[in-house]
């Protein structure tokens, strides 16, 4: 009669059909994003080139390659690039800083209290899903055309997801950590800052990388309201004129700055929590 196989052969072979095995979706794919946007890059060039797509409704890749070397510059017949983009990024950087200065408290609050989750609970919710310029002639009317409803404007498309973001982690603080640091005698602010706020940290930054996403795409919307710099006004302004060139370098760059923001937004994710994912 043949031998039943051993168990440490049987455990080598489940081991090596264990590691051999990949859940759906596994895998780097850095390479076929990069062959993605190749493709797409030689896609634009080809059909501007060609003359399949007229120049007003889709200018060349070199087209908007020069307007943005020409921005860079500063031989632009407008402000250099560095104007537009440093004025934008403060705006964003001041109303997301001001949302987090707001929102977290706000959220951590309102998962610890019913009364202040049934006070800002129905607004919170009210004016989340309504989009910027539905509001926008409003905050102009309440506050003027200067810098304060722009940055009102992005604080607001902000402040909502932290919100409920930080409320949400609340609950991520078992129930056996709170009873234990209540039995060493930890107060209701030290019970906040060692037990509820870390448990919430991750929720805290993903909300945070969505309510910059927010922010930033309401750039646009903000710099509607006489703003004479800004990325988003230098956009509208070349749309005026029909300046394709212009409004197609404005929404790569703009693009790419969302983009590293992203990048920041994972880099902190990864070096303020890096045990997300592991548990």
């Amino acid at each position: 009669m043949p031998e039943a196989p051993s168990q440490q052969n049987t455990g080598q072979n489940t081991g090596q059909s264990t590691s051999a095995f990949k859940l759906p979706g596994a895998g780097n794919s850095a390479a076929i994003s990069l062959a993605t946007v190749c493709v797409l890059l030689l896609l634009w060039f080809a059909v501007t080139n060609l003359g399949f797509i007229k120049p007003l409704f889709l200018p060349s890749p070199q087209a908007v390659f020069q307007q943005f070397l020409e921005y860079l510059n500063g031989t632009a017949n407008d402000k250099p690039l560095w104007q537009h983009l440093l004025a934008s990024l403060l705006r964003v950087a001041l109303a997301f800083v001001l949302a987090v200065a707001v929102a977290v408290p706000l959220g951590v609050g309102m998962g610890m209290s019913r009364v202040l989750r049934g006070i800002f609970d129905p607004p919170l919710e009210f004016y989340r899903p309504l989009p910027p310029l539905a509001y926008l002639p409003l905050i102009i009317i309440w506050f003027g055309i200067d810098e304060t409803p722009k940055v009102l404007l992005i604080f607001l498309s902000c402040l909502a997801p932290l919100a409920l973001a930080a409320r949400a982690g609340t609950r991520s603080a078992s129930q056996e950590q709170i009873h234990a640091a209540r039995a060493m005698g930890a107060s209701r602010a030290q019970l906040v800052r060692h037990v509820i706020l870390p448990a919430a940290l991750p929720e805290i930054l993903v909300g945070m990388r969505i309510a910059i996403g927010f922010g930033w795409t309401t750039l646009v919307a903000a710099e509607m309201v006489a703003a004479n710099v800004g990325l988003g006004q230098m956009v509208l302004n070349a749309s005026n004129f029909l300046r394709t060139d212009i409004v197609v370098m404005g929404i790569v760059v703009i693009g790419a700055v969302a983009y590293a923001l992203d990048l920041l937004m994972h880099w902190l994710e990864r070096r303020l929590v890096p045990w997300k994912g592991r548990m």
